[in-house]
């Protein structure tokens, strides 16, 4: 019985030891991520010091949508003293109408306080090409993809299938293009017309926005509005961009054209979290804690999409065939 009792006592001391280590390794964890997020993030706008003069660099890809964090962050680097001017690096095949609209007053709003210059890292169609146009000037590397100026909207229609599993959705509206297309039965040639004329009005603020900012008359519009996208190379004799290169070029145009000093640092800023908590949120969080801010900002761009196709409207966004 006495050896009984000090085998309890002994397992007892052990396990009170390896709780202790446990709760000792976890926080020894969370020390380490948030060490590796510093300094991941040490070079941001809100960690560079304050009174230090610098270039701001907003990067904007993935699925363009509303968003307000992106908004304070403009206002955030409007305000700042210690910049001197803004690159907006963009990689980003579009999104929303309105999230693009959106996006696109933002920056004028940032504009008319700082230079801004547009570097396309990538991609800059539809959507992400209203942000472009939005800067003063526009750099892009030889093979990046430039234009995509149209609109769609795109709904699934599913009778066919309803029909073959013997389903029949029954609908009772006040007016025969309420909550049209539904997606349960086949497009009126009404309810398509309305459609239509509502996509061509979006397509003409769009062409608009195109004319004035990059300064085309009709034939050259009609030239790049057909929906395709263009190289970098192609898009400087169209009047899409204004010159290639890489960044160093955004930061030479700043510093010839709008006499910001010469040899600044390039600091990234990014907006602050918000917002409720989510899955792609919390994995993008994870990743850029870790360092990863390429892979978080794509996992908060495949949340941002998931969120802004659930609730619906149109899209100015190029979508490959697969």
């Amino acid at each position: 019985m006495a050896a009984d009792a000090e085998f309890l006592i002994d397992r007892r001391r052990l396990r009170r030891k390896l709780t202790l280590w446990r709760v000792v390794g976890v926080g020894a964890l969370i020390l380490a991520v948030g060490a590796v997020g510093y300094r991941a993030r040490i070079g941001e706008g809100r960690f560079f010091a304050a009174n230090q003069d610098q270039i701001a660099r907003i990067s904007i890809g993935g699925f363009i949508a509303g968003s307000e964090s992106t908004r304070k962050l403009m206002e955030r680097v409007g305000k700042a003293e210690s910049v001197r001017g803004v690159v907006l690096s963009i990689s980003s095949p579009g999104g929303t109408t309105t999230g693009s609209e959106e996006l696109y007053r933002n920056v004028r709003a940032l504009a008319a306080k700082k230079p801004v210059v547009a570097f396309v890292d990538g991609t800059a169609a539809s959507g992400a090409y209203i942000t472009a146009i939005a800067a003063d000037h526009i750099v892009a590397r030889e093979t990046a993809l430039v234009g995509s100026i149209g609109v769609l909207f795109q709904y699934p229609e599913v009778s066919g299938l309803l029909d073959r599993v013997g389903v029949k959705v029954e609908t009772v509206k006040s007016s025969p293009l309420k909550a049209e297309p539904s997606g349960f039965a086949p497009t009126s040639p009404e309810a398509r017309a309305a459609l239509s004329a509502i996509v061509m009005d979006t397509y003409g603020w769009f062409r608009g926005l195109v004319a004035e900012r990059r300064g085309m008359d009709e034939a050259q519009l009609n030239a790049v509005a057909d929906g395709r996208v263009f190289s970098g190379r192609q898009s400087v004799p169209l009047k899409l961009v204004d010159e290639l290169g890489d960044e160093r070029q955004a930061v030479a145009w700043l510093e010839k054209e709008r006499n910001v000093p010469a040899k600044l640092p390039v600091k990234d800023w990014k907006p602050k979290a918000e917002g409720g908590l989510t899955l792609w949120s919390s994995l993008g969080s994870a990743a850029d804690l870790a360092g990863f801010d390429g892979l978080a900002a794509r996992l908060r761009a495949v949340g941002d999409e998931t969120t802004a196709l659930g609730q619906g409207g149109l899209l100015a966004l190029w979508r490959p065939a697969p």
